[in-house]
């Protein structure tokens, strides 16, 4: 998504730079899997607020030691070298500048559990100084924020909360409280867990007793208090994407969180927005937000008249359009900022002066780009969507609007190479947004992107990685899909190669132009092969009737989109070998490799990895029930008795076609993974041997529903390919 109006950065993989390559320089390699390991991982950003200084945290891999390390590092905005935080220590990470400029605090566990610290900044030479632990929680400390008056940092913690609430008048009791039973918990030979609620385990791990607090602690004298004591819901919810969910008020007297206070938060979505006044420990938090759906990401306007936050509209659906909603504080009504942009708003960001411009990223036909838009242009009766684009191809995020809102830093990354920061400078600096004459569609006004960052350019430099290209075909109902197709490295248009056919997760997912360490299209291309992707009904960045196009029909369009985009890709692309194809798919892309395997011989061979095999027996054994209500319609229960053409359960079940199966299938699954549990991938396993299909099963005891340990990485990488090799490589 883009806006056009002041200026916008582009991510483009930061930290330390390498030496430019020179002309003398070989001809360009295909990439290797030790290439993408030696890659430097951009992790969280932060901005000092006047805007000279970024600092971010860097993540290496030692492939050998199985290890990834993050570092801090800083830079100068304007251009400059790179440098460690003086005061940091590896495994540091969260920075952020003080609102004075002249702090930072930063989280480390260098002296055993993680917790705050605090470090002198001095603005004019980048160097810090006298760092000190501000928090000595026994529950440690994560996802810290400035209170805007740099007098309050607030924190979050996971703490049981039947336990005295942790407080700096009674410190040694809760935090005795809560230290004793983690310490029992560890040195008890039964490890057994009783459970009288769902959601006891979530993707990963078992949830156990305890629950995520937010805590403020003064940054002068260190008092602390538990700003949701004894509350037995997490505060914020658990989120894949991160952050804090949660935003400190302008005069920083009131603090805006996401909370879910269904009964049963196994079957809903509805987190709501809250606020709390912080200048009276005796107050309750009172909700804002009125969605039945779920509400995520609040943050204040500058002038503290508004708040913002992303919010979808109906009740147990994950993949709802979020939507840009605004709350007048003093009126204390609500409003749907974008009420006609048909496209999810993924983060926001308002603009630093004043408190009209907002920027937002969107994902778009494979892109994610960033936009603009000025929320005071229009009286309430006639708001348009007037939105600016502001950056083209790539994938942006966590951005930082900063100066007079003439830049923006952010980073990017692309299929052709992992995340940077980047500067997106605007052609209107220095203005508003009201100056924009209304038009009645995105305008595009591309600002100017400097690189500010460049630790993976020497590397990216000497490989030869593919231009990914676009192409559009029509599904049979007349739908327009979008699909991507990848040649190899050293292409010869006279030579016919074999293919990999990449299915996306989600459902509600997509590919596009940004960079992967676990399913990496460059990568999977490298080794002489074609890569193409389709995004089909159920992909996100094409409006929300196409997101909602895979509810309640898993093996339906979905199926056809893809078959019928694999077939225009052949008939288009001749150096494609149709008789060498073998598809591969992960999560839902894994449940749509066990429909294939049941519905088409046309692929040499099948990669499913974490892939729903038996829809009824998913249900029972998955966390997020609220998945499959919306997905499958219901429950399994709801349908006994009725006939399969009416039970989606049973309809869209790749297991209840086992009977076809013929395709040579490799089966990858962990037993980590609580979103799909393992029992799908050995069920998968069991019925492909039993029926003397030609398959194999890499099972990973320690991953979850990503592979994330570096060598675990490595096995599967070799394991995937190889298999791929075994029958898609020609046999003389």
């Amino acid at each position: 998504m883009r806006k056009s109006i002041f200026l916008l950065l582009a991510l483009l993989f930061a930290v330390p730079s390498l030496p430019a390559q020179t002309a003398a320089n070989p001809a360009k390699r295909p990439m290797t899997f030790e290439d993408m390991m030696h890659m430097k991982r951009l992790g969280e950003t932060a901005v000092s607020p006047d805007g000279k200084w970024l600092a971010y945290s860097v993540t290496t891999v030692d492939l050998g030691q199985n290890t990834k390390t993050a570092e801090l590092w800083l830079q100068p905005i304007a251009g400059g070298e790179a440098k460690p935080l003086t005061v940091g220590k590896p495994g540091d990470g969260g920075p952020q500048f003080a609102p004075d400029g002249h702090s930072v605090l930063f989280l480390s566990g260098r002296d055993g559990g993680q917790q705050v610290w605090l470090a002198d900044f001095d603005p004019a030479t980048g160097a810090t100084s006298n760092a000190k632990h501000l928090t000595n929680i026994a529950t440690e400390a994560d996802n810290a924020k400035w209170s805007p008056d740099g007098r309050l940092i607030v924190f979050a913690s996971a703490v049981y909360p039947d336990c005295a609430a942790i407080t700096t008048a009674d410190a040694t009791t809760g935090n005795k409280c809560n230290a004793d039973r983690d310490a029992a918990a560890a040195a008890s030979k039964v490890k057994a867990q009783i459970f009288n609620h769902l959601l006891y385990r979530h993707w990963n791990h078992y949830t156990g007793d305890k629950r995520s607090h937010l805590f403020v602690v003064s940054v002068d004298n260190g008092e602390l208090r538990d700003l949701t004591p004894n509350d037995p819901h997490d505060v914020p919810p658990f989120s894949l994407s991160g952050g804090g969910g949660f935003a400190i008020s302008p005069d920083s007297k009131e603090l805006a969180f996401t909370e879910n206070l269904d009964e049963e938060p196994a079957i809903s979505t509805n987190a709501d927005i809250f606020t709390l006044d912080l200048t009276n420990p005796a107050a309750k938090p009172a909700k804002v937000s009125t969605s039945p759906g779920g509400d995520f990401n609040p943050a204040y306007s500058p002038d503290g008249k508004y708040l913002a936050w992303r919010s979808q509209a109906r009740a147990g659906y994950e993949a709802d359009k979020f939507r840009l909603m605004m709350y007048d504080r003093a009126a204390k009504t609500t409003k749907d900022l974008l009420p006609s942009f048909d496209r999810w708003v993924d983060e926001f960001a308002w603009g630093p002066i004043n408190s009209h411009a907002i920027y937002f990223t969107s994902g778009d036909q494979g892109e994610a780009r960033i936009f603009a838009m000025d929320q005071m242009l229009y009286p309430d009766s006639q708001v348009k969507d007037l939105v600016i684009q502001l950056t083209d191809l790539g994938e942006y995020s966590d951005l930082h609007p900063i100066g007079d809102g003439s830049k923006i830093v952010s980073t990017r990354m692309t299929i052709r190479g992992p995340a940077q920061v980047v500067a997106v400078d605007s052609a209107q600096i220095g203005h508003t947004l009201r100056s924009l004459v209304p038009l009645p569609k995105i305008t595009q006004e591309l600002g100017k992107e400097t690189g500010i960052t460049h630790f993976n350019d020497g590397l990216l430099s000497e490989l030869d990685l593919p231009k990914m290209e676009s192409f559009w075909f029509t599904a049979a109902d007349q739908t327009k899909i979008q699909g991507f197709l990848i040649r190899p490295p050293n292409f010869d248009p006279a030579k016919k190669y074999p293919l990999k056919f990449l299915i996306h997760g989600g459902p509600q997912g997509a590919w596009g132009d940004a960079w992967s360490y676990r399913w990496n299209a460059e990568l999977f291309a490298a080794n002489g092969y074609v890569v193409v992707m389709i995004n089909p009904r159920g992909s996100t960045g094409y409006g929300q009737a196409i997101v909602d196009g895979v509810n309640g029909d898993w093996g339906g369009k979905p199926f056809t989109d893809l078959m019928i985009g694999l077939d225009y890709a052949e008939q288009h692309y001749a150096f494609i070998d149709k008789n060498r194809e073998c598809a591969l798919g992960a999560s839902y892309g894994g449940y749509m490799a066990n429909w294939i395997l049941g519905h088409t011989d046309r692929f040499r061979c099948i990669v499913s990895h974490d892939g729903m095999f038996n829809p009824e027996s998913a249900f029972a054994s998955t966390e997020e029930d609220w998945f499959n209500n919306w997905e499958f319609k219901g429950n399994p229960w709801d349908y006994y008795g009725k006939p399969d053409s009416e039970n989606p359960y049973r309809k869209w079940s790749p297991a209840l076609s086992a009977k076809n199966f013929k395709t040579p299938t490799l089966v990858v699954h962990g037993q980590l993974d609580y979103r799909l549990d393992v029992s799908e991938g050995f069920q998968l396993f069991d019925t492909l041997q039993l029926l003397k299909v030609p398959s194999r099963m890499l099972y990973f005891p320690d991953e979850g529903h990503w592979v994330l340990k570096p060598q675990n990485s490595q096995l599967w990488y070799k394991t995937v390919n190889d298999w791929v090799d075994q029958w898609t490589k020609p046999t003389n």
